[in-house]
């Protein structure tokens, strides 16, 4: 098999193995029995649990924030674009993988590399919304900034509860549910152009 893919079956793998056991739990025996190699094969693509892991978390956090940016880009309507941004993070918890749980249920985050991992989702989806926001309401950076993070905080802690706590509620009602109040308290700050 090429490296490339090889690496693509045991990155797979080892997100299976972590989701169902947490970091601590699972061994690298455990992920190269899942993927049908041997811990040589493993062990040549990753030099340690850890490292697996921080890969893992790579492409986890890379694909929150690149959907994050996708929703932004998606259109100039910023209600539609507020409801996107809040779909990305419902969307995350909800897809089968369970990645999710590397990223805001890790056993790990007080490992600085994988905190430093897991702040990087809040710190680079707030830096987009936070330019959107200065961009239309002229608001200094610290404040757009703020306004932007509390936007991120509140799909992603929503998101999370949804999955777990709110029975009957589908995705795409829940998700709209969070996005009307952001919604109505972000379009309290108005467009420059307007104030």
């Amino acid at each position: 098999m090429p490296r490339r893919e090889r690496r693509t079956q045991l990155l797979g793998s080892a997100l299976e193995v972590f989701v169902a056991q947490g970091y601590h739990a699972a061994a690298m025996d455990d992920i190269a029995e899942r993927a049908g190699v041997s811990k040589p094969v493993l062990y040549q693509h990753f030099p340690g649990k850890l490292d697996l892991y921080l890969a893992l978390l790579d492409s986890s956090c890379d694909a929150i924030i690149d959907n994050c940016r996708q929703a932004l880009l998606s259109t100039q309507d910023n209600k539609q674009r507020v409801a996107a941004a809040i779909d990305v993070f419902f969307e995350y918890v909800a897809a089968e993988s369970g990645a999710f749980r590397l990223v805001f249920e890790s056993d790990l985050t007080n490992e600085p590399a994988v905190r430093e991992h897991v702040d990087r989702v809040t710190t680079e989806c707030a830096t987009l919304i936070a330019e959107v926001i200065r961009d239309d309401t002229a608001l200094p950076d610290p404040a757009s900034r703020l306004l932007a993070v509390s936007l991120v905080g509140m799909a992603q802690v929503s998101a999370r509860f949804w999955l777990t706590e709110a029975g009957g509620i589908d995705r795409p009602d829940a998700a709209a549910l969070v996005a009307g109040l952001a919604w109505r308290g972000i379009r309290g700050y108005p467009k420059a152009d307007e104030a």
